[in-house]
């Protein structure tokens, strides 16, 4: 493939279709936190860009140095989404239901860690990106792996702003409904990906 504009619109397109996870978390992360800082809500845009920027890179090297290894692995990933998003949900859901009626903005705060693991676990199947964009040089490889954390990043911080405003409605039943979404989350890429 060249620089095209055909090149430049499946980049987009790839962005769009990998940021979704990303973007249904980014509102669970914006309901559990209403009173979130517009510089907190970008280093969680920036943190799902940069995994969403890493994982095609990192499946792209695979498919060029040890992609019989990648394929292998390639089987576990429905069952790695499941279990982090699982995990993280799971205690948002307990946190919601043990904190009923007591719920202060600090109690709700996203840790680095638990960002850290939303973020693996919403661009771990982006690393399949790889054998799609196998057939770049590396520098396209590069570049289409930017355009989709540039639209990653946009559409988190869409996201984060729609969580916030319906999570100042929601008081403190939005860290349950957060907690429901991370999970129906896994369960849908586990979904996907074991059929």
């Amino acid at each position: 493939m060249d620089w095209s504009f055909l090149f430049f619109a499946n980049s987009v397109m790839l962005g769009v279709g990998l940021a979704m996870d990303a973007f249904s978390v980014s509102m669970a992360n914006g309901l559990n936190e209403p009173q979130m800082k517009k510089g907190k809500m970008t280093g969680i845009a920036g943190m799902f860009a940069f995994f969403q920027a890493l994982m095609p890179m990192t499946g792209w090297v695979c498919v060029h140095t040890i992609a019989r290894y990648f394929a292998a692995f390639e089987r576990m990933i429905p069952w790695i989404a499941l279990i982090l998003l699982a995990y993280i949900g799971g205690r948002m859901l307990i946190e919601g239901v043990r904190s009923q009626g007591e719920l202060k903005p600090e109690d709700s705060s996203l840790g680095f860690g638990a960002l850290v693991v939303q973020g693996i676990a919403t661009s771990i199947d982006a690393l399949s990106v790889g054998f799609t964009i196998a057939d770049y040089n590396w520098v396209m490889a590069l570049a289409a792996s930017l355009i989709i954390a540039a639209v990653t990043f946009v559409i988190c911080v869409v996201g984060l702003e729609i969580g916030e405003k319906f999570g100042t409605r929601l008081s403190n039943k939005a860290q349950i409904l957060g907690g429901v979404i991370l999970i129906a989350i896994g369960l849908e890429i586990f979904s996907t990906g074991v059929m």
